[in-house]
């Protein structure tokens, strides 16, 4: 479900200050993706932007990546917290780690929307110096916990400072409530569809585990069709323009990264006598990749386009070749964890097989090697759970021809051009 008592969480005083200063987008070109994460899959995209938050413990976060927000505003949700530039708020551990932290205010000079303020912690965005559209953007973040605990990882458009919100647009990659230790939402606002009518859903770890307990990787992949929010991995909600129920669609344009924890505000409630503090929250990496070849043609004999057969995002729905006429079923997401995404699904090998002749088809993302890709300088595309090339059957150009994964031989119906 969406997140059914959330207001705004933007504030508009601080927010239009940065968005109306001087965007300046790093671009870092790398066809190899890094990081345990990368359960060994090569990353097919360009890794546009990222932070791995190497340095010594103490410091600051990157300050040619980040802006820290201040205030104690309330951010339009009542929240309780006023988010400082301090050390003792947001500071990375020496271990490759940024972690903020939320803690008992003990500056009596600090006043927030309802008098002295009562917690201080931190908020950070990439408004000044990145924004992208379209691509994979993920991090791997230990949660915090408790009743009143309200940490994020999500987006807002650049053009906040001149359409407002929520006609900018806000991605939430990841919300969680303290009330809630097993379940994190994604989200989307835009006009018509904000606020408490937000468009979403929710996913809870198997078992009823706590999210707090261990590292997660929360991601979302965007392109021009849909927008696809991921745990570990696994898929949990696909959202495409026909979802907005005739309401503007409003993901077409450059967004920045947002990391924050709030303590307090109308959705999570206060802390109570059970919520313990400080409380951290501890980010391993943010990773941006996809926006060079996000919603674009991959090619091959013939110069014949990857294609999903009847525009279907049925599961088990074949992958074949067809002549190139540009719809949604022949615009290709690669994304950063290995991932060939189109239609809100995943290019997968069908059962897992690692056998000559297998089928490809489009299937619900999963996170397992039957959908991790690595795309070489030869270009082959190779599935990293067979060892084995993306291959057009029978040597064929035809209209129609399936698509299988084959043992690599160098031929012509295996090599691939993307965009």
């Amino acid at each position: 479900m969406a997140a059914a008592h959330r207001a705004r969480r933007w504030s508009f005083g601080g927010l239009v200050l940065v968005v109306t200063a001087g965007l300046v987008v790093a671009v870092f070109m790398s066809f190899v993706g890094s990081g345990a994460s990368r359960a060994g899959a090569a990353a097919i995209a360009a890794q546009t932007w990222s932070d791995e938050f190497d340095g010594p413990a103490g410091r600051g976060p990157d300050s040619a990546k980040w802006t820290l927000e201040t205030g104690g505003s309330g951010f339009g949700n009542h929240e309780l917290q006023y988010y400082t530039n301090s050390t003792s708020n947001a500071a990375l551990d020496g271990q490759g780690h940024l972690v903020l932290t939320a803690r008992k205010n003990t500056d009596a000079g600090l006043r927030c929307w309802y008098g002295q303020c009562q917690y201080t912690s931190a908020r950070l965005n990439t408004a000044k110096t990145f924004t992208q559209t379209y691509g994979r953007f993920e991090a791997r973040i230990k949660i915090p916990r408790g009743q009143g605990i309200w940490p994020a990882f999500w987006m807002l458009g650049n053009d906040l400072g001149t359409v407002g919100w929520p006609n900018s647009g806000e991605i939430d990659i990841m919300e969680n409530i303290g009330r809630e230790p097993h379940m994190v939402h994604g989200t989307v606002h835009g006009p018509g569809y904000s606020g408490a009518g937000g468009l979403g859903a929710s996913y809870s770890l198997p078992g009823g585990r706590a999210f707090a307990d261990d590292f997660h990787v929360f991601a979302v992949d965007w392109s021009p069709n849909s927008i696809v929010w991921s745990v570990d991995g696994t898929t949990y909600k696909t959202l495409t323009p026909a979802g907005t129920n005739g309401n503007k669609w409003v993901f077409d344009h450059p967004f920045f990264l947002i990391l924050n924890v709030a303590v307090g505000g109308d959705w999570p409630g206060s802390p109570d006598a059970s919520s313990a503090f400080p409380q951290t929250m501890v980010v391993d990496y943010v990773r941006a990749s996809g926006s060079a070849t996000a919603g674009r043609p991959i090619r091959g004999i013939g110069g014949m386009c990857v294609d999903v057969a009847g525009g279907s995002n049925a599961d088990r729905t074949p992958i074949q070749l067809h002549n190139c006429t540009g719809n949604a079923a022949q615009q290709w997401t690669i994304g950063g964890d290995g991932t060939v995404r189109a239609l809100g699904k995943c290019l997968d090998v069908a059962g897992g097989s690692t056998a000559d002749g297998a089928v490809v088809q489009l299937y619900t993302c999963n996170g397992t090697n039957a959908q991790k890709w690595t795309y070489t300088g030869a270009r082959d595309l190779t599935n990293i759970g067979a060892g084995k090339c993306l291959d057009a059957k029978g040597n064929s150009s035809a209209d129609g021809t399936r698509l299988q994964t084959w043992a690599c031989t160098g031929g012509a119906n295996q090599k691939w051009t993307v965009g």
